[in-house]
């Protein structure tokens, strides 16, 4: 009876061993089978959102550079204000140079009129010997 039972627990451990040899040699293959099928059938999708992506990344690159064009064109005529300020001052005295001319023109032009010139002589009056 010894000798069954032994054949029996023998036979078993083969058969386990067997089974975990064809699970061992078998499983590698089957997964990389999946691994290739899932690979294949997602490889497109994913090759188009790269490809999405990268177009966004190249239209954001273009909207960041636009932003930091107007942010230093922002910044420069903040700092043009002292010339501005500058320029103002230049018009102001410019116009009250103009003003100073013409209220000096005005009254030079009022005196020539009103006053009476040296080279015009005033009206004689008749004389009477005779």
């Amino acid at each position: 009876m010894e000798d069954q039972e032994m054949q029996l627990k023998v036979r078993r451990v083969s058969d386990k061993f067997t089974e975990s040899m064809y699970v061992l040699a078998n499983e590698p293959s089957v997964a990389l089978y999946r691994l290739q099928e899932h690979v294949r059938r997602s490889l497109p999708e994913l090759v188009q959102h790269k490809t999405d992506m990268q177009s966004w990344e190249e239209q954001s690159q273009g909207a960041i550079y636009t932003v930091e064009y107007a942010c230093s064109a922002v910044k420069s005529m903040t700092n043009s204000s002292m010339y501005f300020k500058n320029i103002d001052s230049l018009l102001r005295q410019a116009i009250s140079m103009k003003e100073q001319i013409s209220s000096s023109q005005g009254r030079s032009l009022h005196d020539v009129t009103h006053s009476p010139s040296p080279l015009v002589s005033a009206p004689h009056a008749p004389s009477t010997s005779s």
